[in-house]
């Protein structure tokens, strides 16, 4: 079973990216309300992969990714953001997100970033 944080301040938006991702027996879901609840629900549930907001209170996504970047180089965090603007993107990539997806989330586009992290762990 695959571990999936959800990193958003919209509860909304943590809804609609479960829906996306579907099928609850593969996936196990853990949510947190900003960067800071994020971190620390990082380090206990130790998940899979992160779906992270970029703007958020408290800490924003852009301090979560360095911070856990810091402590798992390897953490595989997928950004879910409505600012696609090619300087926010080179920016995330740069602080080691995995992709992007743009929000209002697609399913197809989450299910696509799953499909691609199970790629490079094979």
């Amino acid at each position: 079973m695959k571990k999936i944080l959800i990193v958003d301040d919209s509860r909304v938006s943590r809804i609609m990216l479960k829906k996306c991702i579907g099928n609850s027996d593969k996936y196990e879901f853990c949510e947190a309300e900003n960067g800071q609840v994020g971190l620390e629900k990082y380090r206990d549930f130790r998940p899979d992969v992160v779906f992270l907001d970029l703007t958020m209170p408290v800490m924003g996504g852009r301090e979560f990714l360095k911070e856990i970047k810091k402590e798992n180089v390897d953490a595989k965090i997928v950004v879910c953001t409505a600012d696609v603007q090619r300087k926010a993107l080179d920016e995330v990539f740069s602080l080691g997100a995995f992709t992007v997806v743009k929000k209002p989330p697609a399913k197809g586009c989450v299910l696509d970033a799953l499909s691609k992290l199970d790629q490079i762990n094979k």
